[in-house]
């Protein structure tokens, strides 16, 4: 059984909600198809078809289960997909996106049914879905625009605060900073030897920004050049500093409590909340983790939120793990992420 179709399996046997209107699955000796959630006995893996939609079980020949209906899923897809077209479109022209009562109208639904529908698909609210959007148009328009004002207006902002709050927190740095190539920030830096071999922390007015693990003084120095190209950066000669980098390689201790200038997408950020929940000495899969942000079927995205983390041990993606109990990848190496599930569950 592949890594998906596990993550599927998974999925069905334990009746997971969340996962309906991701895929289907039909059972070969019946001829019936179903959604995950589907109270009907689980059928044996050898005796089953996933299938993306509904319509494309149909077209193999399978009919849909009575017990859970999930030609209803199908269509809720498509109201959740008209809806997405419709904010999309809203912000691509600068105008207000529609709201909640507009959307659950349009498709036929009570606002509260439309809110829930929409959430359990996207993993965002449609506010949510909307801003976030915008923030991606302002990200684009920050690199084209003749000035910040201009993007702000490009990427259907009215308001300069609303704007600037919204891009700060997504790009983990001011508009004017993003769109100077990260310039105008100074970084403070230290390296220091650890259990892990050596370990690079960075940081901002705000918090830490960085934290790299590896062997080479200079990769090390090379990798904070590349995250951070424009900025100013200072390493730091002194014990202060070095001394904080030294505790923060410690597995499970020194790192939950720093201040951190974390930067990243919306999605990504979903992600980075999850690991940090999860207590050392545990683990969770990364179909849990998709589940948990409420997007199942967005497994591989997890795995490269995890990859995209450059804050190692403060943002605990090696507690993060396959759905067969493999450790799969890790930025820094398998055998330090091996290491460091070792050293907390031993702590």
């Amino acid at each position: 059984m592949d890594s998906q179709n596990l993550d599927f399996f998974e999925a069905l046997t334990a009746r997971d909600a969340g996962a309906d209107g991701v895929f289907v699955y039909a059972v070969k000796t019946t001829g019936i198809y179903c959604l995950p959630s589907c109270a009907a006995k689980n059928p044996r893996p050898e005796n089953i078809a996933y299938y993306a939609t509904g319509q494309a079980a149909r077209a193999a020949g399978y009919r849909p289960c009575k017990r859970c209906r999930p030609e209803e899923a199908d269509q809720n897809a498509a109201r959740i997909a008209a809806a997405c077209r419709a904010i999309e479109a809203a912000v691509e022209a600068g105008d207000t996106p529609p709201d909640l009562a507009r959307l659950a109208a349009a498709a036929k639904l009570s606002p509260s049914h439309f809110h829930r529908l929409f959430k359990a698909a996207t993993g965002v609210t449609p506010k949510g879905y909307a801003a976030a959007r915008r923030a991606g148009r302002a990200k684009s328009a920050l690199k084209t625009a003749a000035s910040v004002t201009q993007a702000l207006y490009d990427s259907g902002h009215s308001a300069p605060s609303r704007f600037h709050a919204t891009t700060s927190a997504t790009l983990g740095m001011t508009p004017r900073e993003f769109r100077a190539g990260g310039g105008g920030q100074t970084l403070e830096f230290a390296i220091a030897p650890c259990a892990l071999g050596l370990v690079l922390a960075a940081r901002t007015a705000k918090g830490f920004c960085a934290i790299f693990l590896g062997d080479d003084e200079a990769a090390l120095e090379k990798n904070l050049a590349a995250e951070f190209p424009k900025a100013t950066r200072i390493r730091m000669a002194g014990d202060d500093l070095a001394g904080i980098v030294a505790a923060i390689a410690a597995p499970g201790r020194g790192s939950q409590n720093l201040p951190l200038d974390i930067a990243g997408t919306a999605f990504q950020r979903q992600v980075f909340e999850v690991l940090r929940a999860i207590p050392p000495g545990q683990t969770a899969t990364y179909t849990q983790i998709a589940q948990t942000i409420g997007r199942p079927a967005a497994v591989r995205a997890v795995a490269g939120a995890c990859a995209a983390n450059r804050l190692a041990v403060a943002i605990p993606c090696h507690r993060a793990i396959r759905a067969d109990g493999g450790l799969a990848g890790y930025r820094w190496g398998l055998a330090r992420k091996r290491k460091l599930l070792e050293a907390e569950r031993d702590a």
